[in-house]
């Protein structure tokens, strides 16, 4: 029986041209209001990661109309007076659903920050740097890619700053 041929995300494509070590992790697109913590949680359960090294992908707009990309924990919430401070901006707010594929190239649930449509500012929570890999979004929902802290800032061109609601 010939076997069936692992299908390609266009991140995967991306960290297979730039030679970095990733491990792909597939679940059952679960019931839950996604995009929610709990949503994240869930899918950090059914890979048995832990919350904290599981990343979730949030994508906003500056008060000058530039757009910013934010990767926190997944149990965290955007806090979006240190979000917009952390990229320059007096105020910040989340693209509305809508927006996300037309901007990104990815849809709910799918988003991540490798590969999106442009290459956005992408700010990380201080917390990846506790970690040595930590898992994002796939680029497709379904998919998850777990891969080294370093290669990760180092492909969306990442800084770190104290994003999250205390």
């Amino acid at each position: 029986m010939p076997k069936k041929k692992e299908e390609k995300t266009n991140v995967m494509r991306i960290l297979d041209q730039k030679k970095v070590t990733y491990t792909m992790r597939t679940y059952e697109e679960g019931d839950g209001p996604m995009g929610t913590s709990e949503y994240g949680l869930h899918i950090a359960q059914m890979l048995g990661q832990d919350p904290a090294q599981v990343f979730k992908t949030l994508v906003a707009r500056g008060a000058s109309k530039s757009i910013y990309v934010f990767e926190i924990p997944v149990a965290e919430n955007l806090d979006l007076k240190k979000a917009a401070k952390s990229v320059g901006e007096k105020s910040i707010e989340l693209l509305h659903v809508s927006e996300i594929s037309a901007v990104t190239g990815y849809i709910r649930g799918g988003c991540t920050p490798i590969g999106m449509k442009k290459q956005f500012p992408t700010i990380f929570h201080t917390s990846v740097e506790n970690h040595e890999a930590v898992c994002i979004s796939g680029g497709k929902i379904g998919i998850q890619i777990e891969l080294p802290v370093a290669d990760l800032l180092a492909i969306t061109r990442g800084q770190v700053a104290d994003i999250i609601v205390e």
